[in-house]
Formats: structure tokens, C-alpha cells, sequence
């Protein structure tokens, strides 16, 4: 076994993985599994820099990993940041404030290299229990990934549409006036035409969807009192239910969507766009339903760690 630490720094959180890992059988046993809402993509869509105040609030964020890190005694340690520090000018000074605090260089990751990453953390333990091949699709803040595959990756992309990207692009008010939406629809709609010339869309037998959007809404669609991970993993969403909590979440107040027992605070402005795009994802492919998965791309970076 090998202790392994894994960080994902994406556009909305940034979050924590510290597991001993087997090598031989790609077996993961988590220690310690953490989120921070910092929102480090903060205005990035339109400045193209990171914002003092996100950088600060990462930080923060990094400072309270770093003793979990040295508590567990880690051996190997992986930072991997996404879609928001990918367009930034300014991505030197995230950098450097990583290694300050953490020691370890943060690895500002290709959206391929986040497909496969997504790709691995999210199938490792479907074989036998849903059928393949798999179209993995990883909502998150600035991008969207989607990934193609059975054993291995046979397709990937990722676009720039995502929760937080596709809130500031079209300036959601409180709700969101129907122009509002439907300027996002067309956003995704050519993005999604455009993720069509990679990867089959139709191509797959099971849906699988990651990150905060969707393990959100898989949440409501459960009706669960209080947000539990281990409900959450691999439960099933029907499309009708998608679609019906779609229109619930794009016609609500932020003060009415804060009020759902299971919403993270972080997500309350931004869950209405990650639930157009999930919405938007499975009527293209056909999909009947989504399979939610709590395992994602912080699983794969810990894999990559032996």
C-alpha cells in the first residue's frame, strides 16, 4: 500500500483526497475526503485573470490541507488544477502560492489529461454492474469533459461550459429570465455539436455523471434530509427527473434553491446552469437515465500516484 494525497483545484471547489492505494489492484482506501467552495474561477470568463480574493480564499483552503497531508503522513502527493487556471493570465501567481504552502508544484492539467483522469475515478468499479461502454461526463465549473470508453478511453473532450462559466457568461439574475436561459441552451447546444465531433454522444450504454451539478441533483431526486454520499453513488436519475428538477432550479429564487436540505451553499447561484447542461446532455444522447457517481477525477489523480 501506498498513502497517496490527491488535490482537484477546478473553477467552483477544490478538494482533498488522502487514501492508501494498491498498486496491484488499483484499490483505493480512503483516509480523509474534503471540499472547499472557493470559487477560484471568479470572473475569469470575462477578465482572463484570478482575482486576489479567490487566490486568497484557495489558499486558505490549501494552508488547512496541508496539515491534514502531514497529519496522515502521506508519501506522494498530487495537485491537479483545471479549466480556471488554464485561462488565466496570472496562473504564475497561483502557482507559486501552491508551492509555498503545500510544497508541491500544482499541475495545470490539458482537458484531455482531466478526461482521463475523470475517466479512471469514475469506472473503476463499474464493470459487472452497469454495462458498457460508458460516456462519462464531468460537470464542473469552467468545463465540461466527456469521455468515451469500456477497459480504456476511446474518445475525449473537453469545452469551455461549465456551472460557474456559464452563469457569469449570460448573467443569470435572480431567477434567471427566460432570455437568460435560453441564450445558455445555445451555448451548450454548440458545444455539445461541437463535443459530437470527438465523441460519439450515442455511442454509450450507460451515462455516468460527476461532479457537484450532478451529484446535486441526484441528491434532491432522492429526497434526502441531508446530503449523503454513500445515497448518492451510483444512484440512478431518470430523465423525466432531470427535467422536472431542471424547471424547478431555473425558475427558483437563490433564496428558494438555498433552502433545499441538501445544497451546498457554494452552489446555489450556479446549480441552475450545471442542471441545464445535465438536462441538456442526456436528451442529445438519448440517455434514460444518469448514473451519479461520488468517485470522479480526484479518484483518478490519486490513482496516478502509483
Amino acid at each position: 500500500m501506498t498513502r497517496v494525497a490527491a488535490i482537484d483545484c477546478g473553477t467552483n471547489s477544490i478538494r482533498l483526497l488522502v487514501a492508501d492505494a494498491d498498486p496491484a489492484t488499483g484499490r483505493l482506501t480512503d483516509l480523509d475526503r474534503r471540499m472547499a467552495i472557493v470559487r477560484l474561477g471568479q470572473g475569469v470568463d470575462r477578465t482572463g485573470r484570478l482575482a486576489p480574493e479567490a487566490l486568497e480564499r484557495t489558499f486558505a483552503a490549501c494552508r488547512e490541507y496541508a496539515g491534514v497531508i502531514a497529519g496522515l503522513g502521506a508519501e506522494r502527493v498530487r495537485f491537479a488544477a483545471t479549466s480556471a487556471s488554464r485561462d488565466a493570465d496570472n496562473r504564475a501567481d497561483f502557482v507559486r502560492g501552491v508551492v509555498d504552502i503545500l510544497g508541491v508544484e500544482p499541475e495545470v492539467i490539458t482537458g484531455g489529461q482531466e478526461a482521463e483522469f475523470s475517466f479512471t475515478g469514475a469506472t473503476r468499479e463499474l464493470s459487472g454492474r452497469f454495462e458498457a461502454p460508458y460516456l462519462v461526463v464531468d460537470i464542473g465549473g469552467g468545463s465540461t469533459e466527456f469521455v468515451l470508453g469500456g477497459a480504456h478511453v476511446d474518445a475525449a473532450r473537453s469545452l469551455d461550459i461549465g456551472c460557474v462559466r456559464l452563469t457569469e457568461r449570460h448573467h443569470f439574475s435572480d431567477p434567471p429570465t427566460a432570455a437568460q436561459l435560453d441564450a445558455a441552451r445555445a451555448d451548450i447546444a454548440a458545444a455539445l455539436d461541437e463535443a459530437a465531433r470527438s465523441v460519439p454522444l450515442d455511442g454509450a450504454a450507460t451515462l455516468v455523471g460527476l461532479a457537484g451539478s450532478v451529484t446535486t441533483l441526484a441528491a434532491i431526486a432522492l429526497d434526502l434530509p441531508a446530503y449523503d454520499p454513500a445515497a448518492v453513488h451510483h444512484s440512478r436519475v431518470p430523465l423525466a427527473r432531470v427535467r422536472e428538477l431542471t424547471r424547478r432550479l431555473t425558475t427558483a429564487s437563490q433564496e428558494e434553491r438555498a433552502a433545499i436540505p441538501v445544497m451546498h451553499p457554494g452552489r446555489v447561484d450556479v446549480i441552475a446552469a450545471g442542471a441545464l447542461i445535465l438536462l441538456a446532455v442526456m436528451e442529445r444522447t438519448g440517455a434514460r437515465e444518469v448514473v451519479a457517481s461520488e468517485h470522479d477525477i480526484l479518484d483518478g489523480i490519486a490513482l496516478s500516484c502509483v
